[in-house]
């Protein structure tokens, strides 16, 4: 038994089966003794006996440090089962808990290669289908909220709306407009050496208006804002988890979807059709601009021939992309800042897959309009 210690133990017998005692104080600074030693006292004990038993009755108070105490001591004592009795409910959780964080470390210090083929499926499946509750808690809450909105019961706040808008639409034009405008010269130049091979320059107003209209005004301001406000998103919804100002909405009852994400979904799904029109006008200028200058093609003749080929379709397919780009880029940009870990590096992570996920989701959701707008022949 150790001496003059404010956490103390001893070993007893019970008809040929160890007891351990723990008494006093077993926190940080009581002077804990040597888990590997207790274990081979126990072993001493126990004889032939594979089964011994902790009683912390005794046990005055404690602190997280008792539970890993008792969690060394089952992996140094390998003789049979350790099983806590008197006083258990006192400790159980909190020994559960570390167990459960010593496994979590061991299994993400565990090198990748190293884990069999079926454990490395079994993760990763146990991670989809967690991603899937996430995706599908996420999607229902924000319904939810929409329709609480719908009656006048949400608790986004208009300002908070407002300033979202003003950050996703004014701020966005430089950018938005430098890259429209480059997308457009593109267009042209590609127009311009094709087309002078078969004397059809004034074609050149079919691609720019088809290319910018059904294609790359959406999707350049897709891609621009999935990289600038997505990742925006992403970082601020994360560094409010880190710093705990999400659960200290829940403490004081405040819906946090409704504070946080509803403002961004709707504000990105005004925001960016009407980028996405910008972006048309802006690229067909810049395509203009490559068919005078170039191709001497008259403005009249552009202007006219583009207007005779395209409609009102074109335009709308365009605005709709921008629609549903604008939710899908919210929604990966709010959903990875609500599922960021603690730390500065997981803001940082957050953002970088905010932005993965919200391109990827808008080249898919491009290539399924696209299908369907071929199959209704739009």
């Amino acid at each position: 038994m150790t001496k003059d210690a404010k956490a103390r133990y001893v070993i007893e017998e019970d008809g040929g089966r160890p007891i351990l005692r723990l008494s006093g104080k077993w926190s940080v600074g009581s002077g804990f003794p040597s888990p590997a030693r207790i274990a081979r006292e126990l072993a001493a004990a126990a004889k032939k006996e594979k089964f011994a038993v902790i009683d912390l009755d005794g046990v005055t108070s404690f602190d997280s440090t008792l539970p890993a105490f008792l969690v060394r001591l089952r992996e140094e004592w390998r003789a049979g089962e350790l099983k806590t009795v008197s006083g258990a409910e006192k400790v159980d959780a909190l020994e559960r808990l570390a167990e459960a964080g010593r496994r979590n470390a061991a299994n993400r210090d565990k090198p990748q290669a190293s884990r069999s083929l079926v454990e490395r499926l079994g993760q990763a499946s146990i991670t989809l289908w967690r991603e899937h509750i996430e995706v599908c808690e996420f999607c229902g809450r924000t319904f939810t909220e929409l329709c609480r909105l719908a009656v006048g019961r949400s608790s986004m706040r208009a300002g908070d709306f407002f300033h979202v808008l003003r950050t996703v639409t004014v701020q966005a034009l430089p950018i938005v407009s430098l890259i429209s405008l480059l997308v457009g010269f593109i267009i042209a130049f590609l127009g311009a050496v094709v087309l002078r091979r078969f004397g059809a320059e004034f074609a050149v107003s079919y691609l720019v208006g088809y290319g910018m209209l059904r294609e790359m005004g959406a999707v350049m301001a897709g891609v621009i804002m999935a990289g600038r406000t997505g990742a925006g998103f992403a970082a601020e919804i994360g560094s409010m988890k880190v710093n705990e100002e999400i659960d200290a909405l829940e403490t004081f009852s405040i819906p946090s979807f409704g504070f946080i994400v509803l403002p961004r979904v709707l504000a990105l799904a005004i925001a960016l059709p009407l980028l996405t029109i910008y972006a048309n006008v802006v690229g067909i200028l810049g395509g203009y601009l490559v068919a005078d200058f170039m191709m001497g093609v008259p403005r009249s003749i552009f202007f006219s021939e583009m207007i005779r080929v395209i409609g009102i379709a074109d335009l709308l397919l365009g605005v709709t992309k921008g629609f549903v780009f604008g939710l899908l880029i919210a929604f990966a940009g709010c959903l990875r800042g609500l599922q960021c870990g603690g730390g500065a590096q997981a803001v940082g992570v957050a953002a970088t897959r905010a932005v993965v996920l919200g391109i990827t989701l808008i080249i898919i959701f491009n290539a399924l309009i696209d299908y369907i707008a071929a199959t209704l022949n739009i």
